[in-house]
């Protein structure tokens, strides 16, 4: 499946055909896709497929852009791409950091941007906006510490109505 988003042509693939697709756009002399600028996902937690995992190649042989797409759950793990760009080692971690999702054949799959013992993974729709912990300096210890956060009341749902609409005519 392949359609024009924002100017810019985008193609749907799967998994597995992730890795073959990345060296044809690399490798074909009509196509030139050298680089590699970035690769990030996008949670919709309503789909069966949750995550979108986007690349975004550039060619500047032909000064042209293409952004690839891959659909996938919270279990299935989408093929590393170090093979093809070695650039994709760290934005494949920080995808991994970020939004959980696993990348197979990945060399160095590990935290980036969060502490090691960083519960959860703070981009998904489903992190709490408070996070699990409090990190606070504490001054009689003369130490930072880490503590079960506790929140003083209850989280509020919002159904972005109109608040006018309430109020008596």
């Amino acid at each position: 499946q392949s359609s024009l988003m924002y100017q810019e042509p985008t193609i749907f693939t799967t998994p597995d055909h992730l890795v073959p697709l990345m060296y044809f756009l690399r490798d074909h002399v009509n196509l030139q896709f050298k680089t590699m600028v970035d690769i990030t996902a996008v949670d919709f937690p309503e789909r069966p497929a949750r995550f979108e995992v986007v690349y975004h190649l550039l060619s500047p042989r032909w000064n042209n852009r293409i952004r690839i797409k891959v659909c996938v759950d919270e279990l299935t793990p989408v093929p590393s791409i170090m093979g093809v760009y070695s650039g994709a080692n760290w934005f494949e971690r920080e995808v991994w950091d970020m939004f959980g999702i696993f990348f197979a054949g990945h060399t160095d799959l590990r935290r980036i941007l969060t502490d090691y013992g960083f519960t959860g993974f703070p981009l998904r729709k489903d992190f709490p906006l408070t996070g699990y912990t409090e990190v606070r300096y504490d001054y009689s210890k003369k130490r930072v510490i880490s503590e079960p956060l506790e929140l003083t009341q209850e989280f509020r749902y919002f159904d972005f109505a109109s608040p006018w609409d309430t109020l008596p005519r």
